[in-house]
């Protein structure tokens, strides 16, 4: 590697290494303060109100839309376009977050004095925990950094950085305590490959009637082969007089069988099938199907009912075309 390679790559390190640093300076700041501000945010009636200037701004931009996306209603106020008008956006039971390294920022402090007029409960994320809005606020979070990872020390990096990780803290403290669920994230996300991923349950892909791959216990291996052949799943679900699923075999259960000298003409699939098997339920959201294949190492399910019956098939191709693996 040439010596101006070398230079890039140790420059790079040293960003990481900085940033790592800063991280890691959070843990003992979640402490008593931090559960202050997350019971500020579950008692608010109305929304989290962020707000900062600069670099502040986008990282708060961020904070606020992780915020609404994870149940915590929240949207980000400009605070020099709130001195002009965007203030009225700001109700009484809101919660207002501002975020300013310095806790100096003059936009930020010209505005405190209608906030805490109307009685806004106000969290503030400083740099400075002596400085003017850490002292005006019911509690600051302290996320300063020993340096920025910019070698003249002048461009927010480390410390934008510390800031997004605690308000990426925040809004999952709050996610789990309120119990948010995949179900609620997906309703806020219809959208796109995220939504399918969260939206789609077995049900709506599985495939159903005669395109379920199934036999008989007491059918030779032999035919078991034609089934899984036609069907083009992989795989055939085993089925009782019931058609309770009782067991499967697949590809892979052929390959050891081959690799045993099992006689395909006179084996029953019975003797060789796998069971107890893995299934799928048809409520079960696709991508919980998905972490079962992945988890398990096997392409496909059954689907049954709740006593067990069998009423659909899917494997990963169906995931794939669905989108959701």
């Amino acid at each position: 590697m040439s010596s101006h390679a070398e230079k890039i790559r140790a420059l790079a390190l040293a960003v990481i290494q900085t940033e790592g640093e800063a991280i890691e300076a959070l843990k003992p700041r979640i402490d008593d303060d931090f559960v202050r501000a997350c019971d500020l945010c579950l008692s608010c009636k109305g929304r989290i109100v962020v707000i900062g200037m600069g670099k502040s701004g986008h990282i708060g931009s961020k904070i606020a839309a992780t915020l609404a996306s994870t149940g915590s209603p929240a949207f980000f106020v400009h605070p020099g376009e709130a001195s002009h008008g965007d203030l009225g956006m700001i109700k009484r039971d809101d919660v207002v977050l501002a975020i300013s390294n310095s806790g100096e920022t003059e936009e930020i402090l010209t505005i405190l004095p209608i906030i805490k007029r109307w009685g806004v409960p106000l969290i503030s994320m400083t740099g400075n925990p002596e400085s003017a809005l850490s002292r005006e606020a019911e509690v600051n979070l302290d996320i300063s950094v020993d340096k920025e990872a910019c070698p003249l020390g002048l461009a927010p990096t480390s410390s934008t950085t510390a800031t997004l990780v605690m308000g990426d803290a925040l809004a999952v403290a709050l996610l789990e305590t309120r119990g948010f669920t995949a179900d609620d994230f997906a309703r806020s996300h219809p959208g796109g490959r995220l939504g399918r991923r969260l939206l789609l349950h077995v049900q709506d892909i599985m495939r159903t009637g005669e395109e379920i791959p199934s036999v008989t216990a007491d059918l030779p291996l032999e035919k078991t082969l034609l089934e899984i052949s036609r069907k083009g799943m992989g795989m055939a679900a085993i089925i009782d007089e019931q058609n309770h699923v009782i067991g499967v075999y697949t590809d892979g259960d052929l390959r050891r069988s081959l690799d045993n000298k099992v006689d395909i003409h006179h084996t029953l699939i019975g003797d060789i099938m796998v069971h107890p098997c893995k299934s799928a339920r048809p409520g079960m959201l696709a991508v919980e199907a998905l972490k079962l294949m992945d988890d398990h190492k096997i392409s496909a399910l059954p689907v049954v009912d709740e006593e067990g019956r069998l009423i659909g098939a899917i494997n990963m191709h169906d995931l794939l075309r669905a989108g959701v693996a």
